[in-house]
């Protein structure tokens, strides 16, 4: 596996690096991957750790937001590994704030990190996956399906993701390449640490999940190693939402319910 993933540095990003290290491991085979990010020291140390899971590790410092950026990083990749298996668009960012407020400057950087990003990674690494035949999972949100108040162009963003890449999924199809999302509910990461910090406000969230938690970086990784994997061969154009039910569960929180109910 020849795997280029970005935001890799903390969060989902570094557990999908490390479940394609075990997953290969297992296999009696060597991962290869690239970790793309900005964050320097943290991407060294994920590199040192995935080199101890027997995986050939290239840290990759870009800012995927950039114009340039996504192609430099494939670019690099590409050209250490001989080719790419799979895409893993993941970095993203979350300004949050009510829209009749919100900055032209901050709609553009969510749009530019968040959806134009992922189009200029499979652009770059059209060619890769062509020959191939690989798979790309872009890191979607149930923000981008839910209306959610007050996070700026976070949802908006996501939701262009969503389209994005049932566009890419029927365009690349043909190549032999296969464009899924995934849509992760609620996960503690380090962009939400501070929410967790409280003790209170983890406990009310884990409540409105129907599983009784909220997710673990791990999670989302397992679901997007199945959708690169030969288990998903024929999955494609599909967003696969990973939330344990808490998209679902706001209408039976409804205030009065059980009133009805028992009516």
């Amino acid at each position: 596996m020849r795997a280029l993933v970005t935001g890799a540095a903390s969060g989902i990003g570094r557990a999908v690096c490390l479940r394609l290290a075990r997953d290969a491991r297992e296999r009696g085979a060597t991962a290869r991957i690239a970790a793309v990010d900005v964050a320097r020291p943290a991407l060294d140390a994920l590199a040192e750790e995935l080199r101890k899971h027997d995986a050939e590790a290239l840290a990759i410092t870009a800012d995927v937001g950039t114009v340039d950026g996504p192609a430099r990083a494939v670019a690099e990749a590409a050209g250490r590994f001989g080719g790419l298996d799979a895409l893993v668009s993941n970095a993203g960012v979350n300004r949050p704030g009510r829209l009749v407020d919100y900055a032209v400057e901050d709609w553009d950087r969510l749009f530019a990190v968040n959806t134009r990003a992922t189009w200029l990674l499979a652009k770059a690494a059209h060619p890769a996956l062509r020959g191939s035949r690989g798979a790309i999972v872009a890191i979607a949100s149930m923000s981008g399906s839910n209306a959610h108040a007050n996070l700026g162009a976070y949802g908006p963003s996501k939701a262009a993701v969503i389209m994005l890449v049932r566009v890419l999924a029927q365009e690349l199809g043909p190549d032999g390449i296969r464009v899924n999302s995934v849509s992760p509910g609620m996960v503690r990461t380090g962009m939400t640490a501070q929410v967790y910090a409280d003790e209170r406000v983890a406990a009310e969230r884990a409540a409105l999940v129907p599983l009784g938690r909220v997710a673990a970086p791990e999670d989302i990784a397992d679901v997007v190693a199945f959708l690169l994997g030969p288990d998903a061969r024929y999955v494609n154009g599909h967003d696969l939402v990973v939330d344990g039910g808490v998209t679902g569960n706001f209408l039976g929180r409804v205030p009065g319910l059980a009133r009805i109910t028992r009516g």
